[in-house]
Parts: C-alpha cells; sequence; structure tokens
C-alpha cells in the first residue's frame, strides 16, 4: 500500500509540474512550434535584464528579459508588443525572418495583457525615439518567447486608460478610470507606472524619515494599538471587543511615546499604523493611516523640537528631490504640478499673524478654527504656525505660560494643509490630571499614563505627521487615497 501511495504521489507531483510550465514559441529557420515540452532554460543559462537598464549601450547584445506584456498590436508578418516592468517599459518586436515565423508572431500577438513572459532578444537602436515608452532609445528584437504567466482576456480597468490624465481623456474623447474603479480593482491600479512611482517615492519618505532621525541620535520604538482609552480624547475612536471587556484602537502612540520620555529613552520615534473614527469623507481623510511620529526631551525651549522636526522634514524633502526623480516625473506626466518649494530655515510664523494675514486677504475665521491655507506672502510650500488656541487642542497640551488662552502646540503644513499636529507635552503629573479632567477623560484608564509622570519627568514635546499626506501634498496631488496602497475610509473596508 505504501509503495503505491508513494506512486500516486509522485504523478500527481509531475501532472502539476507540467501544468506549470511555461509555453515557449521556438523559432528554428523556417520551422516553428509551441510545445508544453520544452522549459525555458535554467537560471545558470541566463542573467535576467532589468527594462531600466535597456540603454544604448547594450546595443547588438542578445539578452533575456522578464516582464508583462501591456499592449500587443499585430501588423502584416509583424507584432509590436510593449513589455512594461514597474515603472518602466520598452517596445519589442516579432518579425517573420530566420529567427521567428508566422505561427510565432501569431502565438505573440494573441499573448493576453498583463500575461507575463520570458524573451530573448536582441537590443537594437532606434533611429527615432519611441515617445510612448520609458526607454526611448532602443527596442528588443525577440528571438523566443515564453508565456510564464497567462492573464485572464478580460482585464476590470485597461492601465492605458487608468495613466491618462483626465483633461486628455475630456479633450480627445478617450477613457479615463474614475477612483472607486481603481480602488475596486487595486491591484490591477498599483501596476500602473503612476502607481508605482507613487509608492516608490512613498518608501522613500519612510527611509529618509528613518535614516535622519536615527542620526541625530533618536530610538525608532513599536507602541500598541490596542489601548485602554482614548489617546487623544474625544470620541473619535474604534471601540473593540476585548475579552470580557471593550478595548481601542490607537488613535496615536501618543501617550507610550512620552511614557519612553519618562523612560529615559530622551529622543524616540515610531513609524505605524494609526486610527480615527470620523466619519469624514474628504480628499484628506482616512480612517487608518501610517502615523509618523516624534517625540523628544527638549533642554531650554518647546522650539527645540520645532527645530528638529523641521529639520527632519527638509532633510526628507532633499532627498525626495535628489534622489527620486524618476518617480516624480513619471507622476507629473499624469498629474502635472509645479516642484515642491521649501526655505532654510523654516518659515514660523504665530497662529495670531496668520490670522490677521488671512484677513488681510478676505478670508473670515474664527481664531479657534483650524487654519488651513496656506500664505502667499511667502515662497514656500512648507511652513509652521506656532501657538495654537488652548481650547482646540488635546489635553496633554501644554498652555503658554504667558496667556492661558493659548499653548505651546504647532501644526506644519505643505501646500497650505495640515500634515502634522504636535506640542509641547503636560509633564507636570497634577497638571495633566487636571487638563484631563477638563476633558472628561476617566482617570482610571490613564492611569498609568498619568502615573508614569509621578518619578519625574523632563520637558518634552513632539508631533505626529500623515505619511499619505506629505506624499500626496509633495506630489502636487489631489485626494490622500492615491497615496494609501489600500485605502480605509468610512465608506471602504475592501479590497
Amino acid at each position: 500500500m505504501p509503495h503505491f501511495l508513494s506512486v500516486a504521489l509522485l504523478l500527481a507531483h509531475l501532472t502539476s509540474e507540467m501544468a506549470l510550465r511555461p509555453v515557449e514559441v521556438v523559432s528554428l529557420s523556417d520551422r516553428s512550434f509551441s510545445s508544453n515540452k520544452v522549459a525555458p532554460p535554467s537560471s545558470a543559462e541566463r542573467v535576467l535584464v532589468r527594462v531600466q537598464d535597456l540603454t544604448p549601450e547594450k546595443a547588438d547584445q542578445l539578452i533575456w528579459l522578464r516582464a508583462r506584456v501591456h499592449t500587443s498590436r499585430a501588423k502584416g508578418k509583424q507584432c509590436f508588443l510593449v513589455l512594461r516592468q514597474q515603472q518602466f517599459n520598452v517596445q519589442a518586436l516579432v518579425a517573420v525572418g530566420d529567427r521567428a515565423s508566422k505561427q510565432m508572431v501569431k502565438f505573440a500577438a494573441n499573448i493576453t495583457k498583463e500575461s507575463i513572459v520570458d524573451v530573448e532578444a536582441s537590443v537594437r537602436k532606434v533611429e527615432q525615439k519611441i515617445e510612448s515608452c520609458s526607454q526611448q532609445d532602443v527596442e528588443l528584437h525577440i528571438e523566443r518567447i515564453f508565456v510564464v504567466s497567462q492573464a485572464e482576456p478580460r482585464l476590470p480597468l485597461q492601465l492605458d486608460d487608468a495613466v491618462r490624465p483626465d483633461t486628455e481623456g475630456e479633450e480627445e474623447g478617450r477613457a479615463t478610470v474614475n477612483q472607486d474603479t481603481r480602488l475596486d480593482n487595486r491591484v490591477i491600479d498599483l501596476r500602473t507606472t503612476t502607481s508605482q512611482a507613487v509608492f516608490r517615492l512613498q518608501s522613500g519618505v519612510c527611509q529618509l524619515f528613518r535614516d535622519t532621525l536615527t542620526n541625530k541620535g533618536f530610538v525608532e520604538i513599536q507602541t500598541p494599538k490596542i489601548i485602554s482609552a482614548a489617546s487623544e480624547g474625544g470620541a473619535n475612536v474604534f471601540t473593540v471587543s476585548y475579552f470580557k471587556t471593550s478595548a481601542y484602537l490607537a488613535q496615536s502612540p501618543q501617550l507610550y511615546k512620552q511614557m519612553c520620555i519618562c523612560a529615559d529613552f530622551e529622543k524616540v520615534f515610531c513609524v505605524g499604523p494609526v486610527f480615527r473614527a470620523e466619519d469624514s469623507n474628504t480628499h484628506r481623510h482616512l480612517t487608518e493611516f501610517v502615523g509618523l511620529d516624534i517625540e523628544m526631551a527638549f533642554n531650554y525651549h518647546y522650539h527645540e523640537v520645532i527645530d528638529s522636526i523641521t529639520d527632519t522634514m527638509v532633510q526628507i524633502f532633499k532627498g525626495l528631490r535628489d534622489n527620486f526623480q524618476t518617480e516624480i516625473q513619471t507622476v507629473n506626466k499624469q498629474f502635472p504640478s509645479e516642484p515642491f518649494k521649501f526655505l532654510e530655515p523654516t518659515l514660523r510664523l504665530e497662529y495670531t499673524e496668520g490670522v490677521a494675514m488671512l484677513r488681510e486677504a478676505g478670508v473670515e475665521m474664527g481664531d479657534e478654527e483650524d487654519l488651513r491655507s496656506g500664505s502667499g506672502h511667502y515662497d514656500t510650500d512648507f511652513y509652521v504656525l506656532d501657538k495654537y488656541p488652548l481650547a482646540v487642542r488635546p489635553f496633554y497640551t501644554m498652555p503658554d505660560p504667558n496667556n492661558m488662552k493659548y499653548s505651546n502646540s504647532y501644526d506644519m503644513f505643505m501646500r497650505g494643509e495640515e500634515i502634522l499636529s504636535g506640542a509641547q507635552r503636560v509633564h507636570d503629573p497634577q497638571l495633566l490630571t487636571e487638563r484631563a479632567m477638563h476633558h472628561q477623560i476617566d482617570l482610571e484608564k490613564i492611569k498609568s499614563y498619568i502615573d508614569s509622570f509621578r518619578f519625574g519627568a523632563p520637558p518634552h514635546g513632539g508631533g505626529g505627521i500623515g505619511l499619505e499626506r506629505v506624499c500626496m501634498l509633495y506630489l502636487g496631488l489631489h485626494n490622500v487615497r492615491q497615496t494609501s496602497m489600500f485605502p480605509r475610509d468610512p465608506k471602504r473596508l475592501t479590497p
């Protein structure tokens, strides 16, 4: 019995292997054939070249490439393919001749869009630039082609439509793809050159954030996301069942960042999800987003914190400008915007100055509203507003000792929209208790937080940055869902 079982398992394994084996079309002079029996060369026989590395320096070389079929167009005895790899693509040609037959051309033309193929091809210089491809100076002349993974013929959206600027579609009567269709089919939408560039730049923001703060002596920490009390106060929290009681999803890592300062880490940061139960369906609100959080002890004045955060942001802006031009230009093709401007040192205004400036420009607003409009007086897309009214800030915000109506708190703005909210924190347990009671927070639920200040706590401050907003505003995009890989808002919980 064991013998027959092992034979059955072996047969099943071999059947599975044959089913997964790619299809090859091999050209042999005037003969060609398609066969499931011929496997592509092994890794020992070839090195796969990246599309972005296909330059005139590789002219006349025979190379191997794995990519997706972006488009195919048969024309007589030729088939033109555009092969795409992330945000880069190259034109390829299968033409009847010594290395390809009619059957091979027909086979290539029938490969469905988005299928993954391996090709062996000769790199050729072109006389005229291929404007529709990222690799404009070369094309590939295919000699062999394997289908590694075949895509279904009906795509939920066309990638060419998904990267077309809305205005261009309107002018030419061509299709564009609306936001809900994109998000419903997010895996396909993320394949577009624009999405690839957006999320590679977003990865760069995280890396620059980490590197800059690490170089400043900060320690990266990880904080709980399931907590016993609303970290920001108020009702904008998600309640979750926690065994025989209830807990909340953290609105920020605020309380734990501060406890780490009390634990003598001095300077900490974290990168992680935060949750806001706000029923806001705006272009800039999400119910779950990535927080880039900073907290640090200071020596003499909370402006030391502002200076550290603004310098970190400036280092991020410089790093993006210097190292991500390919991604920036790729996004600009679909969503044109002005280059992001910033000053050194960063412009800092007091809240009352900002209100006065807006009123001077004809915009009326109350002193206790959030200030969301940018300054027209300064040539910068990044600035700080300091000294916010105490009434609009969380319970742990330090009041301004010279005017209890205001606070030692600040917001930072990019292109006129808030990306960071921060403050000096109350580090005196008695004052912290009074402020929590004023905000009607259950003291028992934050007892461990308040207790952490009873054994000596240095003056400190920090802030929380929304990663998706930073990317949206740096690139001049119009909706935070464009910079959230799988966005969550009041109306969307999938995919």
